[in-house]
């Protein structure tokens, strides 16, 4: 199967979508190396047009203007039993929430894996859809993020109604 991607220039710097015909498999940050799972059948063609990119372009966009606050797309990220259960609980979190990777645990039934959680999130291929920004440190405090940790804070900021435009700060 044939994948494609597309770039979209986001108030955190350009992303690069990987799709196919049916879903979204990848949203990577500009300075991310393209992942093995979105390129596994040779190089990715450039079409926007093409599959879940459009889609998923326009919903993106309505996201950083505030105006979309879940997202409705076929989603193919490819990943082990225990992180598709991690990504599928992350969906879960409320717009503008955050829970502790402890909690996170908790809620997909391993209380003792927080660190497993968090090496998940680090994996997630579908950052911003998603979200794993909206996961915390046990103390509040924010925790890496694939896309820094500025990224992470100005997500939040968005969906608490405080975020600047990227720069204005």
């Amino acid at each position: 199967m044939t994948t494609y991607r597309t770039d979209l220039d986001s108030p955190i710097g350009r992303l690069r979508l990987y799709g196919d015909h049916q879903a979204l498999l990848a949203v990577l940050f500009e300075s991310e190396e393209p992942p093995a799972i979105a390129t596994v059948d040779g190089p990715a063609v450039e079409d926007a047009r093409a599959g879940a990119l459009p889609q998923a372009v326009r919903q993106l966009r309505e996201y950083f203007d505030g105006a979309r606050r879940t997202f409705d797309l076929p989603l193919a990220p490819r990943g082990t039993p225990f992180q598709q259960r991690v990504w599928r609980a992350l969906t879960r979190i409320p717009y503008g929430r955050t829970v502790a990777y402890g909690e996170l645990a908790r809620r997909i039934g391993r209380p003792g894996a927080a660190r497993a959680v968090g090496m998940a999130n680090d994996h997630n291929p579908l950052p911003i859809i998603v979200p794993c920004h909206r996961v915390i440190g046990a103390d509040g405090g924010l925790t890496g993020y694939g896309g820094g940790l500025e990224r992470k804070r100005w997500l939040l900021a968005l969906e608490h109604g405080t975020a600047l435009p990227r720069g204005a700060d």
